[in-house]
């Protein structure tokens, strides 16, 4: 609180709550960026385990 009161003081209530709401944006893009990574780690598993059903898929029908 003590902080908010002295950026209020220093910069006035408009820039402050442009620092506020900046700080907000960068927070919420933070999340976005790990759950982007998350679906991104999870894809890349998924088509790793596709690959290997496909080749199996391929050897079989291959030895037909």
């Amino acid at each position: 609180m003590l902080t908010f009161v002295a950026l209020v003081a220093y910069a006035g209530y408009d820039e402050t709550m442009k620092l506020i709401a900046y700080a907000d944006l960068q927070i919420r893009y933070f999340s976005v960026r790990v759950q982007m990574k998350w679906m991104g780690w999870k894809l890349k598993r998924q088509l790793v385990k596709e690959t290997t059903d496909f080749k199996k898929f391929l050897e079989e029908y291959n030895n037909d």
